[in-house]
C-alpha cells in the first residue's frame, strides 16, 4: 500500500533501527506453528555455522509461542534439552516477537552466568522447572540480562547492519523521518558518519534510555546533523500484553499468579524523576506504557510535574481507561501508537482482557478529544509497513476476516485520518 500524495513526509514514529538491521539476519520465527519448527530452523542454522566456521552465536526472533500448542511438559517453548541438542553446543536464543521474552539454550545461559542460584532481577523473571532450574525462558529484565551478556557485533559489522536497516527503511518502505526509541550511545555518531558519506535520505530522531541521556545530551553537539538529532529520553514503565507483563488496572483473565495484573517496571517516583530530568535538559520524554495502569501512572507523573518542554509522548497506549483519554489533550501528551499490533494480537487480547476489548487502542476517542496521535510499527517487532496500521486503524481486524470479528469497531478511524497519523508534514 502506497502513501497517498497528501502525505508530505512519511514518518516511522517508533522503531529500533540497529535492531532492525540485526533482525534482518536472524532466523525469522514469525511463521512457525510450534516448537518443532523452531528447533528445525536452529538445527539447520547450527549446521551452517559448523560448516563455515563463523562465531557460534545463533539468533532468532519474531516467535509467537502464545499461539503454539503446549508441549508435554506444559509449556509453549520447546524443552531446554531439545534446544541444546538442536544447537549442538553453540550459544543460541530466540526472541519472542515483542522482544520482552526470549528462549535461550544452556550455552547462552552459561555465557550470562544464569543458573538455578541466580535470583530473578527486579522487573524480570527466570522461568524454572520443579527443581528450580532455569527452563531457558526469560521475561523482561531477565531477558535483557542475558542479551547484554551476548557477544556484540564489531564496529565493521555494526556499520554493515546499520546500513542494511537504513536502506530498508528509506528505499523499501519510503520513510523520510524515523524515530529510534532505544537509541544506543554510539548510534548518533554512526548515523552521522553515514550522513556525511551521503548515504541517508531520511532524518533520524534518537531517543536514548534515561541512563544514556545525559551523556548523549553532552555529546550531541559533535554528531548532530540536519538528518540526525537527539530527540528526547525513553523509559519503560511496563512490559507487554502477550507476556502478560503490561501493567493493568485490573488483573488479566488468564494472568500468571506471579503477576496477575502485569508488572510495573518503575515506581511513580521514578517516573516523575525521569519527567523532571528530561524537562531540565529541555527535552521531552517518551514512556513505554502498554497497559491502562502504566498509561495512568505516566499521565499522573506529567500532571504532577507540569513540564514546560513540549513533545512528551506515551508509547503504545494499547489499553486506556476512559477517564484517562481526555488527559492526553489536557496535558499536551502525544499518543504514539502502533495499530498494526492489533492484527496478530487479536486472539491474545480476547484471552487476556475479554472484559476490556472496548478499551483496546481507543484511537477514535483520542482524536475526538483533540489529542495528537502518531503512528509507527515498533520495527523489528513487526514489519515497518504502514498498510498494516491503516488496515488495523480503519477496519480493526485482519484482512479477510468477517466484520463481526473486529475488536472495538467503534474506535475505527477513516483512511485519511490514519494516513495523517503517519505524516510528519501534517
Amino acid at each position: 500500500m502506497q502513501a497517498p500524495p497528501s502525505v508530505r513526509c512519511l514518518r516511522e514514529a517508533h522503531g529500533h533501527v540497529f535492531q532492525h538491521g540485526r533482525s534482518l539476519g536472524m532466523i525469522d520465527a514469525s511463521s512457525f506453528d510450534g516448537g518443532d519448527a523452531l528447533l528445525a530452523a536452529f538445527r539447520e542454522r547450527a549446521a551452517g555455522v559448523r560448516t563455515d566456521g563463523a562465531a557460534p552465536l545463533l539468533l532468532g526472533d519474531k516467535a509467537r509461542p502464545e499461539a503454539w500448542a503446549r508441549t508435554p511438559g506444559g509449556g509453549k517453548w520447546p524443552t531446554l534439552e531439545g534446544f541444546d541438542r538442536a544447537t549442538a553446543g553453540a550459544a543460541a536464543l530466540c526472541w519472542c516477537f515483542d522482544y520482552h521474552q526470549l528462549f535461550a539454550n544452556s550455552a547462552a545461559l552459561a555465557l550470562a552466568g544464569i543458573d538455578q542460584h541466580t535470583p530473578d532481577p527486579v522487573g524480570g523473571r527466570i522461568e524454572r522447572d520443579a527443581d528450580g532450574r532455569p527452563t531457558g525462558v526469560l521475561l523482561e529484565k531477565a531477558a535483557l540480562m542475558l542479551w547484554h551478556a551476548m557477544p556484540e557485533p564489531d564496529e565493521s559489522e555494526r556499520t554493515s547492519l546499520l546500513r542494511a536497516a537504513t536502506h530498508d527503511l528509506e528505499h523499501v518502505h519510503a520513510f523520510r523521518e524515523v524515530h529510534d526509541m532505544k537509541a544506543q550511545p554510539w548510534l548518533g555518531p554512526a548515523l552521522a558518519e553515514l550522513d556525511d558519506a551521503g548515504e541517508l535520505r531520511a532524518s533520524y530522531h534518537l531517543w536514548p534510555l534515561m541512563e544514556d541521556l545525559e551523556a548523549s545530551h553532552a555529546s550531541c553537539a559533535r554528531w548532530s546533523r540536519e538528518r540526525v538529532r537527539l530527540a528526547g529520553g525513553k523509559i519503560f514503565v511496563d512490559g507487554t500484553l502477550n507476556s502478560r507483563t503490561a501493567w493493568m488496572l485490573a488483573p488479566y483473565a488468564d494472568g500468571p499468579p506471579e503477576h496477575p495484573a502485569g508488572m510495573a517496571m518503575m515506581s511513580p517516583g521514578a517516573i516523575e524523576d525521569a519527567v523532571r530530568l528530561c524537562d531540565a535538559l529541555g527535552l521531552p520524554l517518551a514512556a513505554h506504557a502498554i497497559g491502562d495502569g502504566a498509561v495512568r501512572a505516566v499521565l499522573d507523573a506529567i500532571e504532577r510535574v507540569r513540564p514546560r518542554t513540549p513533545g512528551f509522548r506515551i508509547e503504545h497506549c494499547e489499553l486506556i481507561d476512559p477517564a484517562d483519554v481526555p488527559r492526553f489533550a489536557e496535558l499536551s501528551v502525544t499518543a504514539s501508537v502502533q495499530p498494526c499490533h492489533l492484527l496478530p494480537d487479536m486472539e491474545a487480547l480476547r484471552a487476556g482482557v475479554p472484559d476490556r476489548l472496548g478499551r483496546v487502542l481507543p484511537i477514535r476517542e483520542l482524536l475526538d478529544s483533540g489529542a495528537r496521535v502518531i503512528f509507527g510499527s515498533d520495527v523489528p517487532i513487526v514489519r515497518p509497513h504502514p498498510g498494516d496500521s491503516i488496515q488495523a486503524g480503519v477496519h480493526r481486524r485482519r484482512e479477510g476476516m468477517n466484520a463481526s470479528a473486529a475488536i472495538a469497531p467503534e474506535q475505527a478511524i477513516s483512511e485519511d485520518e490514519a494516513w495523517a497519523c503517519f505524516d510528519a508534514g501534517a
